[in-house]
């Protein structure tokens, strides 16, 4: 099958997701209905490194993979045979993840013979973003994807038009929170840890630098603000011992100002990119876009431009496969399917 025309009239897609460390299927009906969402996470195996290990995470989801999509369908209650096409995460990610998801997806389309689509990781997150809005979104707008291994800017026109504008040039935001959570000793994934810390703290307490870009356009580093929190915690002596975490005095207040740090550094080139772009919203994916202090900062400086933010519900932050199955609904109404020759791809 090659053709728009031959698409199944249900509408009904399954996507596939397991990118990194969750392995996760759905059902969305026409890119925006919302039938099931399943997320095997494998956070609790990752803890004891503190952080994602590939090779222990696409054994993982060899377990989970058939398991998660069998649940998918029985909680949309719906078969196989119900559906118009298969959406899958082909790039970016660990790419012995993505291989253990697109190896099924691919197996499964040709064993149903049903049209398959690969999915941008980057571009569903945010479309996540759209997919439970009542009027449509005022475009252009501009996107912020902020997550443990992404940081980017892009320009939207449309769910398949997104343009890239800048990406984070060293460490993404969220893998900056998992570095400072284990200088404090607070638990992995170290987003939730370190917000969690930060609300008993002053974010105005210690001025941890905040990114400027030489070339003054739109972007990000996280690299320096992290070194900043280590010197911070060694009493600014670079070359001193790291304490234990309970011998960190006022924990809390490095937490919050870090937090306070990191946000600034995320919503300066977001609205700057507004301005440069005449954009008229903003939409922001990924998993730290749950973080209540971005939703706040970034709502407010917003508000003074006049400019709409959208943000997902939380459960669509963080990696699903409601945003794989929504927006692959359109690459298949769009007749864009692959075949045999999809490939996975880390970047």
């Amino acid at each position: 099958m090659n053709s728009a025309a031959n698409l199944n009239d249900s509408g009904l897609v399954l996507g596939i997701e397991s990118s990194c460390d969750d392995t996760a299927a759905a059902v969305v009906e026409r890119g925006g209905r919302i039938l099931s969402s399943v997320v095997d996470s494998q956070a609790a195996i990752h803890a004891d490194w503190g952080g994602v290990v590939p090779e222990i995470a696409s054994r993982s989801h060899l377990d989970s993979i058939g398991p998660v999509v069998r649940k998918a369908l029985d909680e949309a209650g719906v078969t196989l045979g119900d559906l118009a096409g298969i959406a899958v995460t082909n790039q970016p990610g660990l790419i012995g993840s993505l291989l253990v998801g697109l190896s099924y997806a691919k197996a499964l389309a040709f064993a149903q013979n049903l049209p398959l689509v690969g999915v941008h990781h980057i571009e569903a997150h945010i479309y996540a973003a759209t997919m439970e809005l009542v009027e449509p979104l005022p475009t252009p707008a501009i996107a912020l994807v902020v997550s443990g291994g992404h940081t980017a800017l892009y320009e939207m026109r449309g769910p398949r038009k997104m343009e890239p504008i800048a990406q984070t040039l060293d460490d993404a935001a969220g893998e900056a929170f998992d570095k400072v959570a284990y200088l404090l000793g607070l638990a992995y994934p170290g987003g939730p840890s370190v917000s969690a810390l930060a609300k008993e703290g002053d974010p105005k307490a210690i001025r941890f630098p905040r990114y400027r870009a030489k070339d003054k356009k739109p972007g990000f580093s996280f690299s320096g603000l992290k070194t900043s929190v280590l010197y911070h915690i060694r009493g600014g002596d670079a070359l001193a011992p790291t304490p234990a975490p309970e011998d960190i005095p006022n924990r809390a207040d490095i937490a919050a100002s870090f937090q306070q740090a990191a946000v600034d550094n995320l919503v300066k080139p977001t609205l700057q990119a507004c301005k440069e772009r005449d954009a008229r919203s903003i939409l922001v994916g990924g998993g730290v876009a749950a973080n209540r202090c971005l939703r706040a900062c970034m709502t407010t400086e917003a508000a003074k431009l006049g400019i709409q933010v959208v943000f997902p519900s939380p459960a669509y932050c963080t990696d699903n496969a409601v945003m794989i199955a929504g927006l692959g609904w359109h690459a298949l109404a769009e007749g864009a399917w692959a075949d045999g020759n999809l490939d996975a791809s880390p970047r």
